[in-house]
């Protein structure tokens, strides 16, 4: 019976198909020694020589596998694995699909055991798997259990730390490998679609969140240590710069979504520190020419979130801040003004909410209390992330964002109040101060060749009218942007202080003006001039007000001055020192101190800059002479921390100051214009003055309707204009209603005497209107038609008296000095 048993057995074992008994030969008797390495290269050839058995071998290898996992055959596992990832390394023919097919279940079957060495096993083969490029595609392969697993695994909580390291390491793999094996298939299931960027992206950022790091990598980070490898943030990082560099430009809003929704609902962005460190990763690894598409969702974010708290606005507004420094130049995109036009909309809420105290009753947000301090904090970020956007652009469109801005500001006499502000006159001036420093970020840096075509009258002229305002806060911000926008050489830093110990030798000559320059200063230098002079005469002007007017001046001198300028620039300052000697002005003594050392250090420094000996010599005789006998007018002393100043300035005259007739005839002798150098400089004070001198929005209705009502072309008719008062506006409101009603009665009574007067009486009053304009018209042609008294001649009537004659044209004499 024996002896039959067993040749039973042999024949049904020579029976079974061939590629059974390969894949039953590479497997030992004991599981420790390993894959039998000689067995495996008979049935890897055997593959290779008939490749339609493929399937049939992954079959079978994944029928061995579940029998030997279900019994805990962990050894044997590992074998068939082994085999597997051996087969697929060396087969690439056509059929490798339907394997492919068998492979993969053996790796889900790996997956979903509760044994973490098993599913790291099966995460190593996937990953081997997903780094072989198939020969032909598939139509009918899903990826979505692996997507959902390898996330999973990412989250692991597994008691052990260092079995949970590993196994949230194999999750990442695995998702790299999913991205690898369907981003570039387009036959796959498409791995952008948010059912699975939703699962990748937040398990990536959970891992990246779970390390201590604290600033990202440069975007080409360099090849990793053996230690760094093993950590999980650094694999992470990696995986996460391989997704977004893989996304194409359809694909970022997909790949960028779920981060803005990770931010959100974890409360990241109040932190702010890993919320850039994730957009920095992002803005280094994408495209650069998709960079603009990250921006605009963070715009589009920031806007759904235009009602949260201060610091989440701010934490999304630093973002914008980091991400608009990484972008190149120009990839803000084509709508580069609607990048601004929501900051600048931010920035308008936030002034609202500080002032008002609440989020107009919005209800999602709970009971959050608005704080002043962190709502400060988010318009200077605002103010810092316009600044870095506008330094990405090129000059036109920067000059294009400074009108745009420009045009935001309610400015003294265009604009009432802006349409949104619910704050009153006080929310109306700080959103005037934070646009201006808005346009000071702006203008910081900005390089023009024509400064005539990239400073327009559209721009120019709302912005020195607030060079005219109470506010001295204003007036500084506008100081500071005419001074960006002169520099154009980084000659400021030049004229930070005001000191008569600074020698500029290094700047260019004077005279080499170029024409767009020249025809600059001809337009709006007198502008300027009287925008200065104006300043200096402001009562609220402070230290920094002088300084920064001393460095406008010298910007003037070496960066816009012709001979002509520094004419005008002498006579000004000429002007400034008769001011401060002006008791009528009521300057207090600070004020007519500083304009003294003002005139004197830049008469100083234009002494320097035009190098004529005899005018140098006077300008040194006086500022010698001042400090001997008048120290409080000479920089130095006044623009310190504790100025040591008079009670009053009552006896400021003879060597201490500089003479007009003086300095006319010294530089007469070189060559400049000794009749402009002799006329004193006046400024013009117009109607822009009075519309800027406003203390509420409804003295500026009033003086807006005084000017066009002196503008009008009946102005010679016109008696002077009463105050316009609320009385004023309703008695004339109550007088239109009654003339009204006077001019409908009028006309009803002409229609009806027309309609049931007689012909006779019709025809009569006709009549005599038809005479009247016939003798109007007589006069008329009486003046018109009469020929002057002279050439023609007169003749005398009866009674002496001369009479002029009608003589023809052709018989005029005229003086042979009119004809030719």
């Amino acid at each position: 019976n024996n002896l039959w048993l067993t040749w039973v057995c042999g024949c049904c074992g020579a029976l079974r198909p061939r590629y059974k008994r390969l894949v039953d030969n590479i497997f030992p008797e004991d599981p420790e020694d390993g894959l039998v390495k000689a067995n495996m290269e008979k049935l890897t050839f055997y593959a290779l020589s008939a490749p339609e058995k493929l399937d049939r071998i992954g079959a079978y290898l994944s029928e061995r596998l579940s029998r030997d996992v279900a019994r805990h055959r962990y050894g044997y596992v590992c074998i068939a694995m082994e085999a597997l990832d051996q087969l697929l390394m060396a087969c690439h023919c056509q059929s490798i699909n339907l394997f492919v097919e068998s492979f993969l279940k053996m790796v889900r079957k790996l997956l979903e055991s509760d044994k973490p060495s098993l599913q790291i096993l099966g995460t190593n083969s996937f990953v081997k798997f997903a780094n072989i490029e198939e020969d032909t595609p598939s139509y009918h392969r899903s990826y979505d259990f692996f997507v959902s697993r390898f996330s999973e695994m990412c989250h692991s909580s597994y008691e052990d730390p260092d079995i949970r390291t590993k196994i949230r390491m194999a999750g990442i793999k695995g998702l790299q490998g999913v991205v690898r094996k369907t981003v570039n298939d387009e036959l796959q299931a498409n791995i952008w679609d948010p059912q699975h960027m939703d699962k990748i992206v937040p398990s990536l950022l959970f891992n990246l969140q779970s390390g201590e790091r604290t600033e990202s990598r440069s975007p080409s980070p360099l090849q990793a240590s053996e230690k760094e490898k093993e950590s999980p943030v650094e694999l992470t990082e990696r995986c996460f710069r391989e997704l977004l560099g893989r996304a194409a430009y359809g694909n970022i809003k997909n790949a960028i979504t779920p981060v803005l929704m990770h931010l959100d609902n974890h409360s990241l962005w109040e932190g702010k520190t890993f919320a850039v460190r994730c957009f920095k990763i992002i803005m280094y690894s994408i495209q650069s020419q998709h960079s603009h598409l990250v921006i605009q969702q963070l715009l589009g974010h920031l806007d759904a979130n235009s009602k949260n708290s201060a610091t989440v606005r701010a934490g999304i507004v630093e973002v914008l801040l980091e991400a608009a420094a990484i972008a190149s130049s120009g990839s803000v995109g084509p709508t580069v003004l609607e990048v601004f036009n929501t900051l600048l909309r931010q920035l308008r809420l936030s002034v609202d909410y500080e002032l008002t105290g609440s989020y107009d009753g919005n209800t999602n947000i709970g009971t959050k209390i608005i704080k002043a301090h962190e709502e400060r904090q988010l318009q200077e970020a605002v103010i810092r992330t316009i600044g870095s956007f506008a330094n990405t652009l090129p000059t036109y469109q920067r000059s294009e964002v400074m009108l745009f801005i420009m045009g935001k500001i309610p400015v003294p006499g265009v604009h009432l109040a802006l349409p949104s502000t619910g704050s009153g006159p006080e929310g109306t001036r700080m959103i005037q101060i934070m646009l201006l420093k808005s346009l000071v970020q702006v203008t910081a840096g900005f390089q023009t060749t024509n400064m005539l075509t990239a400073l327009p009258n559209s721009f120019l002229e709302p912005l020195l009218s607030f060079s005219l305002t109470e506010d001295p806060e204003a007036r500084l911000l506008v100081l500071q942007i005419l001074l960006s926008l002169i520099d154009r050489h980084d000659n400021r830093p030049k004229f930070s202080n005001i000191s008569l110990c600074v020698f500029f030798w290094d700047f260019s000559p004077i005279d080499k003006c170029s024409r767009q320059d020249n025809l600059f200063m001809k337009k709006h230098g007198q502008q300027l001039y009287r925008h200065i002079y104006l300043g200096c005469k402001e009562q609220s002007s402070g230290r920094e007000h002088y300084e920064t007017l001393f460095a406008l001046l010298g910007l003037l001198s070496v960066e816009l001055a012709n001979e002509e300028v520094v004419v005008d620039l002498i006579r000004l300052t000429l002007a400034l020192q008769d001011l401060a000697l002006s008791t009528d002005e009521a300057l207090p003594v600070y004020n007519r101190c500083a304009v003294h050392a003002l005139a004197a250090a830049y008469l100083n420094l234009i002494c320097q800059l035009t190098t004529v000996p005899a005018f140098c010599q006077h300008i040194h005789e006086v500022i010698e002479a001042r400090q001997k006998e008048s120290p409080f007018l000479l920089p130095e002393d006044v623009f310190i921390d504790n100025p040591k100043l008079l009670s009053s300035l009552e006896k400021v005259e003879g060597d201490v100051l500089f003479l007009q007739s003086k300095i006319t005839e010294v530089l007469g002798g070189s060559g400049y214009n000794t009749e402009r150098l002799a006329t004193p400089y006046v400024p013009q004070y117009t109607d822009e003055d009075r519309l800027s001198k406003r203390k509420s929005i409804g003295e500026t209705i009033s003086l807006q309707v005084e000017v066009e009502s002196r503008n009008s072309p009946e102005k010679e008719e016109r008696t002077p204009t009463e105050e316009i008062t609320f009385e004023t506006l309703k008695n004339a409101i109550v007088d239109s209603v009654g003339m009204e009603e006077q001019e409908r009665e009028r006309r009803r009574l002409v229609v009806e005497k027309f309609q049931k007067a007689p012909f006779e009486e019709i025809a009569a009053h006709c009549g005599a209107r038809a005479t009247l304009l016939q003798s109007k018209l007589n006069q008329i042609f009486e003046i018109t038609i009469r020929p002057p008294p002279s050439p023609s001649g007169t003749i005398s009537s009866g009674y002496g008296q001369t009479q002029s004659r009608s003589v023809p044209i052709y018989e005029m004499k005229f003086p042979d000095l009119c004809v030719y």
